[in-house]
């Protein structure tokens, strides 16, 4: 199997090319200093922000042959987002990498500390194939900016995009520090038998518990981006046709569907539903028109196996009739019209794994406050989503729910903050980045304590006495009376 290290072609890429690649990596980039100088780190987030800029029609190329992705969902969503990271890792990162002071106590006395950010070593990123540019590329600056050397390993899912990467990393950055290994499950193997500093994986559970177990072997720490059944509550005192046309933008909009932060069914009341189909049909046709499955706005599935997946679930008898909206397929083309399914049973297959797709199902409850329990009874989701004017369900919602991450009146637009983190949490996965997280995934916090050779008193040594035990406790306290009293007991240290 012929396999792209960069712009090297290689016939077999087995474990002993992985231990080869990654011993170079260490010695020549690593080890050597070279990434963890700042100049070294500025040239390669500069030379990405460069590369998005020089190839966006190549990208946007890729993108369609992958998915038939929309040229505005590419430049915007994956080449955007990316170069907005790069442009804040740039702006941000000599405060970044700038020790971070830390107060000390009465017990180190005279002393100082702070906290050093140092890079992990040689860290390992498995990307997805939904957001192919994105989800490679966005880690990889955190871990540049951090001081990392990298393996890029993306998803043989988008063939075009994953050749695309290895080109341009190739073209643009350091390649004697920043590598692109593609291939498919024997070269990501072949990587995962190696002993890597940290590892970043986002995909699957399935994969991700394997993806955890090789790295247990060298206990190497895991960050993982999985996904989930994201919920979204919709109360009736709301703006419907702003919430729907939000909800729409966050389901069909992000890559019909195919996204782990896109909603992945609605919750909402007996009464409430119909207008709330209605109010979806109307911005949908608006949105694609009516003969969606030649829509221009929406991605295609991206291979024949999720799409035999995701008509499976919709041909699962417990939802039999259940289908209010679309529901028509195109095979040849791996289109799935937007699809509406109502009142659909919590035990049927569409509920029992995340979608992954153009289907959205609808669950009635008798009160809104029902939501809570429905959540909460299935694991975490990567994200959950409300809409309402609700003060006191708001904080409810926000309270009572965990999930990776929560948005009001909106969905997944919190991935473009990069204030704030973005990860799962419980099966959504672990470890989270953006921004300065991103900087912070691939960091270790380093703990530094500064004595002088002054002040060296004789409580800590032996021969311990009763004196030194009372003072010792006082001073571990923090109490200055205590301090004090220890002080005039009469013993003598």
């Amino acid at each position: 199997m012929a396999t792209t290290i960069g712009e090297k072609k290689v016939t077999v890429f087995g474990e002993e090319e992985a231990k080869q690649l990654v011993n170079e990596l260490r010695v020549v980039a690593y080890d050597s200093g070279r990434t963890r100088s700042y100049s070294w780190r500025v040239t390669q987030l500069k030379n990405i922000v460069r590369m998005c800029d020089d190839s966006e029609k190549e990208v946007v190329e890729a993108l369609y042959k992958d998915l038939a992705k929309p040229e505005l969902e590419g430049t915007l969503y994956e080449l955007g987002m990316i170069k907005n990271a790069c442009k804040v890792a740039l702006k941000e990162l000599k405060n970044w990498i700038r020790p971070e002071k830390a107060k000390t106590s009465l017990t180190t006395f005279p002393s100082s500390a702070e906290i050093v950010s140092e890079p992990f070593g040689i860290v390992l990123i498995i990307s997805a194939w939904n957001y192919p540019f994105l989800l490679s590329i966005d880690p990889v600056i955190g871990a540049i900016a951090a001081g990392n050397a990298v393996v890029l390993k993306p998803s043989e899912l988008a063939p075009a995009s994953s050749s695309l990467l290895a080109k341009l990393f190739a073209q643009y950055l350091d390649t004697s520090a920043i590598k692109v290994v593609e291939g498919a499950v024997p070269e990501t193997s072949a990587l995962l038998e190696q002993k890597w500093d940290k590892i970043m994986y986002t995909g699957n559970g399935r994969v991700g518990r394997i993806v955890m177990a090789a790295a247990a072997k060298h206990l190497t720490p895991v960050i993982m981006e999985l996904g989930g059944k994201c919920p979204a509550v919709v109360d009736s005192d709301i703006n419907l046709q702003v919430a729907m046309r939000r909800l729409i933008a966050g389901k069909w909009g992000c890559n019909n569907g195919q996204a782990c932060i896109s909603p992945d069914y609605i919750l909402t009341t007996k009464d409430y539903a119909p207008k709330l189909v209605d109010a979806l049909k109307t911005e949908l046709e608006r949105f694609y028109g009516k003969n969606q499955l030649e829509s221009k706005d929406l991605s295609r599935i991206v291979n024949s196996n999720h799409f035999a997946r995701l008509s499976k679930l919709l041909d699962d008898e417990k939802v039999s009739g259940k289908i209010v909206y679309g529901g028509e397929k195109d095979e040849e083309k791996l289109r799935i019209a937007p699809t509406i399914l109502l009142d659909v049973p919590r035990d049927s297959l569409i509920m029992s794994e995340e979608i992954f797709g153009p289907l959205l199902p609808i669950l009635m409850l008798n009160n809104i406050d029902e939501s809570f329990d429905v959540i909460n009874s299935g694991t975490k989701p990567l994200a959950a989503y409300i809409f309402t004017n609700n003060k006191k369900l708001k904080e409810k919602f926000v309270m009572s729910v965990s999930a990776g991450g929560i948005v009001v009146n909106d969905t997944t637009i919190h991935l473009a903050v990069h204030t704030v983190p973005f990860g799962g949490v419980g099966e959504s996965g672990m470890g989270s980045y953006h921004g300065k997280f991103s900087f912070d995934a691939f960091s270790h916090k380093k703990a530094v304590l500064y004595r002088s050779f002054i002040g060296d008193a004789a409580l800590r040594y032996p021969p311990y006495t009763g004196f030194k035990l009372r003072m010792m406790k006082a001073l571990m306290g923090g109490s200055f009376l205590a301090i004090l009293r220890a002080l005039f007991r009469g013993s003598k240290p």
